[in-house]
C-alpha cells in the first residue's frame, strides 16, 4: 500500500513539474514555431513572385543551411556565441527594466553610448598593459550606458515623462552624438572616412577559436549576477515589488521614484556593457555610421525569456544563432539574410498577441510572457509616479 501511494505521489510530482514547465515554455515555443512557419510561407511565396522553379522543400533547405551556419562546425559555434553575448547583456537591460514596470526602448542608444565611451577610453589607454587598459575601457563603457539610462529614469521620476517616449528620442540623440564625435575629435587625422584609432591593448583577448573573446564568459556571469540581484537582495525585491504594484511599494515604505532612476541606470549600464562587448571584442574601433540591431533585438529576447535572467541565455542564443547562420543560408539557399529580421519580428508580434493566441489555441494554464511586463499594456494616462 505504501509503495502504491509512493508511486502515485511520484507520478503526481512528475505531472506537476511537467505542467509547470509546459506552462512556462508553451507560448514562447509556439511563437518560435509560428515565426518559422511564416518564414517558410514567405520563402515559397517569393519563389512564385520571381518566377523561379517552384521547390516546395526550399524552406527546409534554407533552415538546414541556417542551422549549419550556426552550429555546423567549431568555428560556427564560436561565431554564434560571439553573436549571442551582446544579446545577453541587451536582454538583461530590457528585462530588469520590465521587472520594475518600465519599458526600456532605449537599449540601442545606451548600447551606442557604451560602445563609444569604451572605444574613447580604450584608445586613450591603448598603450597600457591589458590588465589596466581593459578594465578602464569596460568601466567607461558601462558608465556611458548608465548615464544614458539615467536621463529617462530621472525625467520619469521627477516629471512623469514616459520612458517609451524619452528613450526613443535618446536613441536618435545617441546616433547623432556618435557621428559628431567620430567625425570630429575622435577621428583619425587624414583617414578617408570617419573612424577612430584602434583600442590596442584594451581589446578583449581571444580565448576560444578565431574570435571567441572573454565577453562570452562575462555575459554568462552577468546572467547569474542579475538573477542573484533580483531574487536574493533587498534591492531586487524592491524593484520587483515596485514593478508589480508601485502604490503597494510606496505604502510599504519603498521609494518608487528612486527605484525608477536606479533601475534605468542599471539597465543602461547593462546595455552599455553590450556595446563594450561588441566594441572591445569585435570591431576595436568606431565609425560614424556604427550600429547594430542588438538594442532592438534585446526587446524580443527579453520578451521571449519572460524577463527571467536564466531564460535570457536560450533566447539570446536563438537570436544569435539566426544572425550567425544567416550568411550561409543566403549562400546555399539564395534566401536573403533579411529573412532573419522577419522571423524575429514575427516572434515579437506573436508574443505581443499572446492573449489572442491563448484563446485561439485553448492554452489554459499557460503563463503569459508579458505578465512580468505590465508596462506594455498599461496606458500612459493610467500611470502614476509616487
Amino acid at each position: 500500500m505504501t509503495g502504491a501511494s509512493t508511486g502515485a505521489s511520484t507520478g503526481s510530482r512528475i505531472r506537476d513539474v511537467t505542467g509547470t514547465v509546459w506552462a512556462i515554455i508553451a507560448l514562447p515555443l509556439i511563437a518560435i514555431l509560428l515565426a518559422f512557419g511564416v518564414g517558410a510561407v514567405i520563402i515559397l511565396g517569393s519563389e512564385l513572385l520571381v518566377g523561379e522553379p517552384f521547390d516546395p522543400l526550399l524552406p527546409l533547405t534554407a533552415y538546414a543551411a541556417l542551422l549549419q551556419g550556426a552550429f555546423g562546425s567549431f568555428d560556427a559555434i564560436v561565431d554564434t556565441l560571439v553573436a549571442t553575448s551582446p544579446l545577453v547583456f541587451g536582454g538583461l537591460a530590457v528585462a530588469i527594466a520590465f521587472k520594475a514596470g518600465l519599458f526600456n526602448i532605449g537599449a540601442q542608444g545606451q548600447f551606442l553610448m557604451g560602445a563609444l565611451a569604451a572605444v574613447a577610453a580604450g584608445v586613450a589607454v591603448s598603450g597600457q598593459p591589458p590588465y589596466i587598459a581593459i578594465p578602464i575601457a569596460v568601466v567607461a563603457g558601462v558608465l556611458g550606458g548608465a548615464a544614458t539610462g539615467f536621463l529617462p529614469g530621472f525625467l520619469k521620476a521627477v516629471s512623469g515623462a514616459h520612458e517609451v517616449v524619452t528613450t526613443i528620442m535618446l536613441n536618435y540623440i545617441a546616433i547623432s552624438v556618435l557621428a559628431a564625435l567620430v567625425s570630429g575629435p575622435l577621428k583619425v587625422p587624414g583617414s578617408p572616412s570617419p573612424v577612430t584609432y584602434d583600442v590596442g591593448n584594451a581589446g578583449y583577448p581571444v580565448v576560444i577559436g578565431r574570435d571567441g573573446h572573454i565577453g562570452i564568459f562575462l555575459a554568462v556571469i552577468a546572467v547569474f549576477v542579475i538573477r542573484w540581484l533580483l531574487y536574493r537582495t533587498t534591492l531586487g525585491f524592491e524593484i520587483r515589488t515596485a514593478g508589480a504594484n508601485p502604490d503597494a511599494a510606496a505604502y510599504a515604505g519603498m521609494r518608487p521614484r528612486r527605484l525608477i532612476v536606479l533601475t534605468m541606470v542599471l539597465a543602461g549600464g547593462l546595455a552599455g556593457f553590450a556595446g563594450v562587448d561588441v566594441a572591445l571584442g569585435l570591431t576595436h574601433q568606431m565609425t560614424s555610421s556604427f550600429g547594430t540591431t542588438v538594442g532592438f533585438d534585446a526587446i524580443a529576447v527579453a520578451l521571449l525569456a519572460r524577463s527571467e535572467p536564466i531564460g535570457i541565455l536560450p533566447a539570446a542564443l536563438l537570436f544569435g544563432a539566426m544572425r550567425s547562420g544567416a550568411s550561409l543560408m543566403q549562400i546555399k539557399a539564395g534566401i536573403p539574410v533579411e529573412l532573419v529580421d522577419v522571423i524575429q519580428a514575427t516572434i515579437l508580434l506573436v508574443l505581443v498577441a499572446t492573449p489572442v493566441i491563448r484563446r485561439v489555441l485553448h492554452l489554459r494554464g499557460t503563463q503569459n510572457p508579458l505578465a512580468t511586463s505590465p508596462t506594455i499594456s498599461r496606458s500612459y494616462g493610467s500611470e502614476s509616479v509616487l
